[in-house]
């Protein structure tokens, strides 16, 4: 039997499949959501099924915003307890604070011994998010990687992103642009911003040691930001960018071995 996780979310939709004779994960691999959720999860099975992962031989798991849109799923799970198994697999029976940075909002987990503790969620429109940056890159006309990589040229600047509302932080980026501010020193103040939101949103939950998921996990540069901001360790792994379609597969296996 495979395990298959299947974590469609606002910007990215992502598939972990377990193999359960290998015990072990066979294949990662993500997709744009898209417009439409119904039709992410239908290339995803289109994908699948080419591999030979079918109905016949899986048992679907869905999590993330888009879950609902996985007709085909065996089951539904949300986000937060998916995230959590994920990152307790990837970083194996953690106890922290796991940091889930998504498109819509960002996730701060509490977690002990390996399960979830407590939890918090920003809002849609704050600073924090990866929709919030990718608007900022946007209005410096460049991608994310991009803006990531103007930010680390920068040591440090006195210009501050304020305001926690996208689209208020998009008119002040305008304006910093129009004033002839350099992008490096711009880039860095939005970074600023990003882990500054993060770290008042994990206030509550005050740690040693912090777990990063979530596309941005992939920068280093970004992982220092947060640490700075944070005062403490942050731990991270490549795979962490498929933490809830991991975790939803381990669920599925867990439930049916």
């Amino acid at each position: 039997m495979y395990y298959v996780g299947i974590d469609i979310g606002s910007t990215a939709s992502k598939v972990a499949v377990y193999d359960e004779n290998k015990n072990e994960f066979i294949d990662l691999f993500m997709l744009p959501t898209g417009w439409s959720g119904i039709e992410t999860a239908s290339k995803i099975f289109k994908t699948l099924k080419e591999k030979n992962i079918n109905k016949d031989n899986s048992y679907f798991v869905g999590t993330g915003y888009g879950r609902v849109a996985i007709e085909y799923a065996n089951d539904t799970i949300t986000e937060i307890t998916c995230h959590a198994k994920g990152t307790n697999f990837l970083f194996n029976n953690l106890s922290g604070t796991l940091i889930d940075i998504g498109g819509q909002d960002t996730k701060i987990i509490k977690i002990k011994n390996g399960k979830v503790d407590n939890f918090i969620m920003n809002d849609k429109c704050s600073a924090g998010t990866g929709r919030f940056i990718e608007l900022m890159a946007n209005s410096l006309g460049c991608s994310i990687y991009d803006l990531i990589e103007e930010a680390e040229k920068c040591e440090s600047t006195d210009i501050n992103i304020s305001s926690t509302c996208t689209v208020f932080a998009e008119t002040e980026v305008i304006s910093l642009k129009s004033s002839g501010k350099n992008k490096e020193e711009i880039a860095f103040a939005i970074v600023s911003s990003v882990a500054n939101k993060v770290a008042s949103l994990c206030g509550k939950f005050k740690d040693d040691n912090y777990f990063l998921t979530g596309g941005l996990c992939v920068f280093p540069y970004l992982v220092k930001a947060l640490e700075k901001s944070l005062g403490g360790k942050v731990i991270t792994d490549s795979k962490g960018q498929y933490a809830g379609a991991i975790g939803a597969a381990i669920i599925g296996f867990d439930k049916n071995k």
